[in-house]
């Protein structure tokens, strides 16, 4: 295995050493790749799980659906992969009881969020529940602090969805189809992400193709959070908001993006809801850097909101990485304290139902007197 999974793997047995769990069952696909360089197969949505076993000494094996081997074989360099077939053999099953032999009496590690019912039910018949831990927290916190490496990646998909919106406000305007938009937007990242894999021989299992579907509000929907992109054809006077959150993927990063634009001119009342999103976002920002409690840049972005005359917002902020939630977060109650190379999405945001939202995110890495943008691109009040 490269030499930093490797590192990722030993730091991993230790601290099972520690909690006195003799083998860890990762099955979440975000889990897998931090932990084997492997990704990107179909999973349980076709019944075909692919599955980590890591013992508190030794190498770790690899559990994968046989049509997926020889993939796995070039992404890893684990050698120990066993393949199984539907219908055939007693399936993952009887490769899982081949690993489990000799060690029923011992503690087994599971992430019982994150493993699929299937999988962690079939483990309740072989182990004890006294003897079944959760390793959640042991990689949670593994993956909090980003190594240099990690935030050079995250860097790269910062600029991908910079690419994405700067093509997107290219195409926006009246008339257009906001399908059309986000296909802009999704060319426009691919094209950035081939660029930076290089070459079909720098890494000829990577793909640059973004995808899924985006977050897209317009016109009279702007309120509707987390609406997808429709026929609907921009109009003159309408607010476009953009979230690039569920497309910003590349090596497996997932960041958090989020710009709102204004096409023809905006109402006096709706600029200064924008204005104070602005404000809020930019509070929390200020506070960022080591040694601050993550829920302080939640209060100070609430601060912003409640003097303006608004209620209580949602969180403030997400911890970023391989998975689109990760710990910490800034909201009430999350008190971990930054460190230097954690990473988040830091979000600005005011939804009044029925009328109006102003929103506005980036991804920020946690520096060592203060922060720096994942994703540097404006954010002042644009009219298109």
């Amino acid at each position: 295995m490269p030499d930093m999974i490797t590192r990722r793997v030993v730091e991993f047995q230790r601290r099972l050493t520690d909690e006195k769990i003799d083998l860890a069952v990762i099955h979440d696909p975000d889990n897998i790749y931090y932990l084997s360089g492997i990704w990107g197969y179909l999973g349980m949505e076709f019944g075909r799980p692919t599955i980590l076993v890591i013992t508190k000494t030794g190498s770790p094996t690899l559990v994968t659906p046989g049509l997926e081997a020889e993939m796995a074989a070039h992404m890893t360099r684990i050698e120990d992969i066993r393949e199984w077939t539907d219908g055939l053999g007693g399936q993952w099953q009887t490769q899982l009881d081949n690993l489990f032999n000799g060690l029923k009496s011992k503690n087994v590690g599971v992430e019982p969020i994150k493993t699929h019912p299937i999988v962690s039910d079939y483990i309740k018949t072989k182990f004890d529940d006294s003897r079944i831990k959760d390793v959640s927290g042991i990689l949670s916190d593994m993956r909090m602090v980003k190594s240099p490496a990690e935030i050079d990646d995250m860097r790269q998909a910062g600029q991908v969805a910079v690419a994405m919106c700067e093509e997107a406000v290219h195409t926006i305007a009246e008339g257009v189809p906001e399908y059309e938009v986000s296909l802009a937007a999704i060319t426009a990242g691919t094209r950035k992400a081939a660029e930076f894999i290089g070459d079909e021989n720098s890494d000829r299992l990577l793909s640059p193709m973004i995808h899924n579907l985006q977050i897209f509000q317009s016109g009279p929907d702007l309120s509707m959070v987390h609406r997808r992109p429709t026929l609907r054809r921009i109009k003159k006077g309408d607010p476009v908001y953009m979230c690039f959150c569920p497309f910003t993927l590349f090596k497996q990063i997932k960041l958090g993006f989020d710009r709102e634009y204004f096409v023809g001119g905006i109402s006096d009342e709706h600029a200064g809801i924008y204005e104070i999103a602005l404000k809020a976002q930019a509070a929390a920002l200020e506070m960022i850097r080591p040694g601050i409690p993550a829920e302080e840049v939640h209060f100070a972005a609430l601060d912003v909101y409640q003097t303006a005359g608004f209620g209580i917002c949602y969180r403030t902020g997400r911890g970023v990485g391989y998975s689109y939630l990760e710990c910490p977060e800034f909201k009430e109650g999350d008190k971990t304290i930054l460190q230097a190379g954690m990473t988040f999405a830091v979000d600005g945001g005011i939804t009044i139902e029925g009328e109006f939202g102003a929103r506005v995110g980036d991804s920020i890495v946690v520096t060592e007197d203060g922060f720096e943008y994942l994703t540097p691109y404006p954010k002042h009040l644009r009219i298109l």
